[in-house]
């Protein structure tokens, strides 16, 4: 759960952020919660400086008055279309974290499924510096980088097979690099797509069949292990385009899970 700092919000709040998560405490206030708790001042003071977020669809957010201006919409678009919110995963780590859920809203034909990340780069006491959200709809919008490419962050283990398999278009490497259950999941054809081990290789073919692999230019890395968000830019198809995803390994060391977000449209669809 990223990012707000606890100790900033009223304590009803807490307590019923505490009672719906089921846990003694909390280390941060979840992204989605902490906006529709109607507490701006303590999401402004969860800022290091000045607020700074990179939203999907607002673009760049900087600044007390916008970002204020920024909460007070989207909770009340939130509420609106009856968000609920379902947690999926999260890394805290002392200088960044992230957050994985999928938001339940109100839609024209009944309810829909809407999956994003929010990724906190964070001060040494817990302090917000920057939010970056990630989401996921099959619109395949060309977003622009958000980051500069970081040559000192380095993957490891199967994260760093899998990534170096898209870029060389290596169907083989990567279904080598999934656990007997693993799945793969990206916004596709104006659909959220799954493709579990018995389709990732029909998956991946039909990605590659436009153009062959997909370079990511790395850019930041959470990982605590376990789980692992990884923020590139996509590069070689003529755009550079922001996403991340998310990696889960499993009991033998190999992808349980690669969770794509950012609708980054690296081959044909539909």
């Amino acid at each position: 759960m990223v990012p707000w700092v606890p100790e900033l919000f009223t304590a009803p709040v807490l307590q019923r952020l505490v009672d719906q998560r089921r846990q003694d405490e909390l280390v941060a206030v979840p992204y989605f919660e902490g906006l529709m708790a109607g507490e701006h001042e303590a999401l402004v003071e969860s800022f290091a400086g000045e607020p700074e977020v990179h939203d999907p669809a607002r673009g760049r957010v900087k600044g007390a008055r916008a970002f204020e201006a920024f909460v007070t919409e989207s909770s009340a678009w939130l509420r609106a279309h009856n968000a609920q919110v379902e947690a999926v995963e999260h890394v805290i780590l002392e200088q960044r974290g992230f957050e994985e859920v999928v938001l339940h809203l109100d839609g024209v034909d009944g309810r829909v499924d809407l999956p994003l990340v929010v990724v906190a780069d964070r001060m040494s006491g817990g302090l917000i510096e920057e939010l970056r959200i990630y989401s996921s709809t099959g619109r395949h919008a060309n977003r622009p980088p958000l980051l500069q490419p970081d040559p000192e962050v380095q993957e490891s283990d199967v994260v760093a097979d899998y990534r170096l398999a898209l870029a060389a278009g290596d169907v083989d490497a990567i279904v080598a690099a999934f656990e007997p259950d693993g799945y793969a999941r990206e916004a596709a054809g104006g659909q959220y797509v799954e493709a579990g081990r018995q389709g990732l290789r029909a998956f991946y073919e039909r990605l590659f069949s436009n153009g062959g692999g997909v370079p990511l230019e790395i850019c930041a890395l959470v990982d605590d292990g376990r789980a692992c968000a990884l923020e590139f830019n996509v590069t070689g198809r003529g755009t550079w385009q922001a996403g991340v995803v998310i990696c889960v390994r499993g009991p033998n060391g190999k992808l349980a899970a690669a969770r794509f977000y950012g609708d980054v449209d690296h081959g044909p669809h539909g």
